[in-house]
């Protein structure tokens, strides 16, 4: 499915614009036309690939070495420039992975201005590929995510920082979106803590018909019939796929107030044709001020299914 042809040049830093190319053993990086967008910015090592999209301000693609890649890509959209309004009913999401500023409910729908609707800068530095974004006209934040590959397994980290260079305070926090292919489940840890009913958030009433709790272990595969979504205060969900498995841990401050009901953790699944699930991470809210930085990092370790007694033996070799 993805090319290999790396050109090797002995380059640390490279500008996107007017695509040059960089090596640096062992972690490959090019410049190099991908599915239609010509700005694509392929990353590999041994172990995985990983494609960065900067035209529509994604990570868009990661995989293993030799497979296809795990995250969902929106078939109606491959290829194409980013729309002056990308969240009208026909266009909807690319897919890949993207930050939104959390809470939601300070902004309600569709995603405000530089967030999941404009393009981004990008440069190449030292073995990461670093998207950065023209500063929010809402919420004064320039955001930059940092993507880098293990240089021998199958792990990829993006940092993501807020830095609040403009305008009044907001309250945000750090929040990624990973849109992700179809699973047969995904699965986190039952939280301990008593406000989650059964070891989940019930705040976005998904019927408890469709999450199982077994072993410990939360779970909830896609329904066509409707788009659910539970999560809680863990740090870890896991997709298992028919033939890959990864993981998102989520790495942020401890310091600040809840979102959603302090939820670290979220699966959003969603129903009818666009056959994809969002997994979802957040760090507590920050109260910002011009000069103010905050980040989380979000660490995706993908490895393939090996268990054969079904997706919980699988969830349970992966989370506990």
């Amino acid at each position: 499915m993805h090319r290999r042809q790396f050109l090797k040049l002995a380059m640390a830093t490279a500008p996107v614009a007017g695509c040059v190319s960089a090596f640096t053993e062992p972690v490959r990086i090019r410049c190099a036309a991908y599915e239609g967008w010509e700005d694509a910015i392929w990353m590999e090592s041994g172990a995985a690939w990983a494609i960065v999209v900067p035209s529509v301000g994604r990570v868009m693609q990661f995989g293993l070495t030799g497979r296809p890649g795990v995250f969902w890509e929106n078939p109606k959209l491959i290829g194409k420039a980013m729309p002056a309004d990308p969240w009208t009913a026909a266009v909807g999401s690319f897919g890949g992975d993207k930050t939104w500023p959390a809470p939601q409910s300070v902004w309600n729908w569709p995603p405000p201005d530089v967030f999941d609707r404009v393009g981004l800068d990008a440069r190449i530095e030292r073995g990461a590929v670093i998207l950065t974004s023209p500063v929010s006209p809402r919420f004064g934040i320039s955001t930059e995510r940092r993507v880098r590959l293990h240089p021998e397994t199958a792990v990829m980290t993006i940092e993501t920082i807020y830095r609040k260079v403009a305008g009044d305070p907001v309250e945000v926090g750090v929040w990624v979106i990973t849109q992700m292919r179809e699973p047969d489940r995904v699965f986190f840890k039952a939280s301990a803590d008593p406000r989650y009913e059964g070891g989940w958030s019930h705040q976005w009433k998904a019927p408890k018909e469709v999450v199982r709790v077994e072993e410990g272990l939360v779970s909830m595969r896609r329904e066509p019939k409707g788009s659910y979504k539970i999560g809680n205060d863990t740090k870890a969900i896991l997709w298992v796929g028919s033939e890959d498995v990864l993981k998102i841990e989520v790495e942020a401050s401890a310091e600040g107030a809840p979102a959603d009901e302090g939820c670290h953790v979220e699966l959003y699944t969603n129903g009818g044709e666009a056959a994809y699930v969002e997994l979802e991470t957040l760090g507590r809210l920050s109260r910002m001020n011009v000069g103010d930085v905050i980040s989380a990092k979000n660490i995706y370790s993908l490895g393939y299914r090996t268990s054969p007694s079904g997706a919980l033996a699988e969830a349970k070799l992966w989370l506990q």
